[in-house]
């Protein structure tokens, strides 16, 4: 079996843990958990005709006093980013994030994830914003932890591209 590790990233209060949880376990919880260092989980996928084990490594939230910690890092070969559609600074900061991943695991398939689509009617992120991160190796794509919405799409999707390469 094929075992690929994803990091997950971005700030605060984003959905990280919650999109892991939808992701792996299909429940959301309203309360919120901080996620301290670094918590692992695994799902097992289905891609073409490779079974996939992902090994889900959800961060700390970061901002802008405390940077990613590279060991977590390494050895990477998928990155999620999150960022919340009802605050657009975590879009800006999702961008100096990328930046120091970048850095530090070389140019790895990226899902950026805009989570909290249950909320779009207060989202303070267009559609226009968004254009600018879309690429041949990144996904840009409204997310859900709550409801469901896009969460398979996004790993899945994550999956298949580590698996080209």
């Amino acid at each position: 079996m094929i075992q690929k590790k994803v990091c997950m990233v971005g700030v605060f209060g984003t959905g990280k843990t919650s999109l892991v949880q939808q992701f792996v376990h299909s429940k959301f919880s309203e309360k919120y958990h901080s996620t301290v260092g670094v918590k692992v989980d695994r799902k097992e996928v289905a891609v073409g005709g490779d079974q996939v084990n992902l090994l889900l490594w959800d961060l700390a939230g970061q901002d802008k006093f405390q940077n990613v910690q590279a060991s977590y890092l390494r050895g990477s070969s998928g990155i999620f980013f999150v960022v919340d559609g009802t605050r657009r600074e975590t879009l800006a900061e999702q961008s100096s994030l990328q930046t120091l991943v970048e850095q530090c695991v070389g140019a790895v398939p990226v899902v950026i994830a805009v989570n909290k689509a249950d909320l779009e009617a207060q989202w303070q992120i267009g559609d226009g914003e968004l254009s600018a991160f879309y690429g041949e190796r990144r996904l840009v794509l409204k997310t859900s932890a709550k409801t469901g919405v896009g969460v398979n799409e996004a790993f899945l999707w994550l999956a298949g591209q580590m698996l080209r390469g």
